[in-house]
């Protein structure tokens, strides 16, 4: 075990104002610093291609009637199918919804949004809650970053960032092909390909052995219902601990709601 403790917690993208499940674990984990020590660690899962994550539910400031903004995406493929970090923002969704924005936020949260960068989704998300002062004093391991996966140990579940009809997409490998999930029980075949460890990030059910062979947290902040499928026996060293309770947990946290 480290000398030290490092409180790691993972996370997807999960809208460009947080949802408030995750501030929790932002709050149980630096909760758990000022009564042990150790460093944070933000395990920043951005490999995840669902773009369902980032939907951002907000209220109206006047009237509370709730209001659901996702990320605009440059076409089916990419929004289905391309990794969170590869799926590129718009000009034109960014100017569009910041006009949008101050019957909702307020306009500091509004000028903060205007500055995230156009690049991809995992980036404008991540900056947005930079801004929001979330990530001071913490370090940020991303799924993306082909150094992590190259320090990364083998597992036998996995996707791969292949090209397909002129994007990236994350594909499940599988013995003889990859597969594309259109949804229910319907698949696009792939070809197989020859790919190197840059391309791979895990599956759900390997990746807490995945991440925990490059962070080596001592402890690990989970949400409720990531105790569920955790394969804890993969991590038998990490002391898990419950993400505090919060209210409205899907909703979006702007430092006021």
């Amino acid at each position: 075990m480290s000398a030290s403790p490092i409180i790691c917690f993972g996370q997807q993208p999960c809208g460009f104002f947080p949802k408030r499940f995750l501030v929790a674990k932002f709050h149980t984990a630096r909760r758990l610093q000022s009564e042990i020590g150790g460093q944070l660690v933000f395990f920043f899962h951005d490999s995840d291609h669902d773009p369902r994550e980032t939907k951002t539910l907000l209220h109206h400031r006047k009237n509370a009637e709730p209001f659901e903004i996702n990320f605009a995406f440059d076409n089916k493929l990419q929004r289905k199918f391309s990794p969170l970090y590869l799926k590129r923002v718009p000009e034109a969704w960014r100017d569009r919804t910041a006009l949008q924005l101050p019957a909702f936020v307020e306009h500091r949260w509004v000028d903060a949004f205007k500055k995230c960068p156009l690049t991809n989704v995992a980036d404008f998300c991540l900056e947005m809650y930079r801004q929001m002062g979330l990530l001071d004093g913490m370090r940020i391991a991303r799924s993306s970053d082909p150094a992590f996966r190259r320090a990364a140990c083998d597992v036998s579940d996995f996707y791969i960032d292949v090209a397909y009809e002129g994007e990236i997409v994350r594909a499940r490998h599988c013995d003889d092909c990859l597969k594309l999930h259109e949804g229910g029980c319907a698949f696009i075949d792939l070809p197989a390909v020859p790919f190197t460890k840059e391309q791979i990030s895990p599956t759900r059910d390997t990746r807490l052995k995945w991440m925990q062979s490059v962070l080596h947290c001592t402890h690990y902040v989970a949400g409720a219902g990531e105790s569920d499928y955790m394969r804890k026996e993969d991590a038998p060293e990490i002391v898990y601990i419950k993400r505090d309770m919060i209210e409205r947990p899907n909703e979006a946290w702007t430092h006021n709601t």
